[in-house]
């Protein structure tokens, strides 16, 4: 088995609707600029609050890994 080095970076997704969709907002736009995805986790989940109290948007901190290349 060959060795490999991974790189693990930290987007944080929005969504209006709830944090999943946060989440997997990070993911989506990740896959298209980023090879080789390996293991997505949650670090954090918050909220944005309006002036009237209520929920402007849902966020979710992700730590992505991808297989890191260096040729």
């Amino acid at each position: 088995m060959s060795e490999s080095v991974y790189k693990v970076i930290e987007l944080v997704g929005t969504s209006s609707d709830s944090w999943e969709k946060a989440a997997a907002a990070a993911v989506e736009v990740a896959s298209k600029s980023l090879q080789d995805l390996r293991i997505a986790e949650i670090d954090d989940l918050d909220l944005l609050i309006g002036e009237q109290g209520e929920i402007v948007a849902y966020r979710a901190k992700v730590k992505v890994s991808f297989k890191y290349h260096t040729d």
